[in-house]
């Protein structure tokens, strides 16, 4: 089975600390996608770039429906996020 080291709240430094301290103002928390992210913080920044675009960017859907349609793929993907 694979292992990815995460890294703790307390450990996280530089463009990490940003992202993680974005996420608690935001959520209150690290929430797990981003957190298994933590040890390549350029990759974690271009999927949180992909994920501003598609969920708040300009669109033809409404914030709810793009919320509703990530919640329905992920149900049907069966991950619990």
């Amino acid at each position: 089975m694979a292992n990815i080291e995460l890294v703790n709240d307390d450990d996280a430094t530089g463009t990490l600390r940003a992202f993680y301290d974005a996420a608690i103002s935001r959520a209150g928390r690290v929430y797990n996608i981003v957190r298994t992210m933590s040890p390549n913080p350029a990759v974690l920044e271009a999927s949180m770039r992909l994920y501003m675009q598609v969920m708040k960017g300009p669109s033809g859907l409404t914030r709810r429906e793009r919320e509703l349609i990530a919640t329905v793929t992920s149900r049907t993907n069966d991950c619990y996020y």
